[in-house]
């Protein structure tokens, strides 16, 4: 016979819980222990102990994959609702305490990753009850992220135009033309757009923000651009620049060190360096929560600060 109700809460554990969620998600004993610490023996037992508990069985081996059974998929609904009331709880007990708590989840694009632990030091000082969740992808992901409305906030260089979105931009963005130190451009004193994009241009894939942004530059100086070749990510092409395979448009924070060192030099390139912004966007339609809120108004409070620190950076 199932255990009653008094005997099911007595005997599970809340670590119990966490572990069959992960399990649950990776669909591998391994991988959950290693999100969790944990060795696979002791993922195993945590499950043994939860199924003796529930008098069922919640994965099942078909072959050598793993399933999640009926009874297992409710669990599965039941525990993630019990941890997201926790987090709810947490966050209003620290509201009546006049504490901003919970989880702010924060995606930023490739080209903002430079930027944006810079600008949460100060928040998580300010709001140390606050959990961070930041996770780097490219723009396309970002997109795609955006619209399943995934994540809490989004830092991008290109807002997209065609959506309801609430901006605020927080920083300037500087793209340089850059090459190699022994390359024939590099002692030139100005240099013709048309003739640094006749060089062997170096290029992130269709659709990233650095490629959208010298796109947007040839528009509206009606010059082409032609890709030599496309990498990517920007350290890769900042690795091939200096290896003399060509030349490349980045963001200028990224390569404080290579300029400082010689590995790089800045072309004078007449239009460059190309400025955009950096801005911190979530839906219109998104109700904010204490987190959200709170990361904002430290944005839009600290636009100076934030400003002069990058511009320290970045000299």
């Amino acid at each position: 016979m199932p255990h009653t109700l008094h005997q099911l809460t007595s005997r599970l554990t809340f670590r119990q819980l966490q572990v069959f969620l992960m399990v649950h998600q990776y669909r591998s004993y391994s991988r959950a222990g290693e999100q969790l610490g944990l060795t696979q023996p002791a993922v195993s037992s945590q499950i043994r102990q939860l199924e003796s508990a529930l008098d069922m069985p919640v994965f099942e081996y078909v072959g050598r994959k793993l399933y999640c059974t009926a009874a297992g998929e409710r669990l599965a609904d039941t525990a993630a609702a019990i941890f997201e009331s926790l987090k709810n709880l947490q966050t209003d007990l620290a509201a009546q305490q006049g504490r901003v708590a919970g989880e702010l989840k924060l995606v930023a694009v490739n080209t903002a990753q430079y930027v944006v632990p810079y600008l949460l030091k100060g928040f998580v000082e300010a709001h140390p009850d606050v959990t961070v969740n930041l996770r780097v992808v490219n723009r396309a992901e970002a997109l795609r992220r955006l619209d399943d409305n995934e994540d809490h906030l989004m830092i991008l260089g290109i807002v997209p135009e065609d959506k309801p979105l609430n901006v605020l931009p927080f920083l300037d963005n500087e793209f340089i033309a850059v090459a190699a130190p022994d390359h024939p451009l590099a002692a030139a004193e100005t240099i013709r757009a048309s003739t640094f994009l006749g060089e062997k241009l170096l290029l992130r894939e269709s659709g990233s923000g650095s490629r959208l942004t010298l796109e947007l530059f040839c528009q509206q100086h009606r010059v082409a651009v032609r890709s030599s070749m496309e990498l990517g990510a920007n350290d890769a092409i900042k690795h091939a620049v200096m290896a003399g395979l060509g030349v490349a448009v980045l963001p200028r924070l990224s390569l404080r060190s290579e300029l400082q060192l010689g590995q790089l030099v800045e072309l004078p390139v007449e239009g460059f360096p190309l400025r955009r912004s950096w801005c911190v966007v979530y839906p219109k339609s998104k109700y904010p929560t204490p987190a959200m809120s709170a990361f904002v108004d430290y944005v839009q409070q600290n636009l100076k600060d934030i400003a002069g620190r990058f511009q320290a950076l970045q000299g």
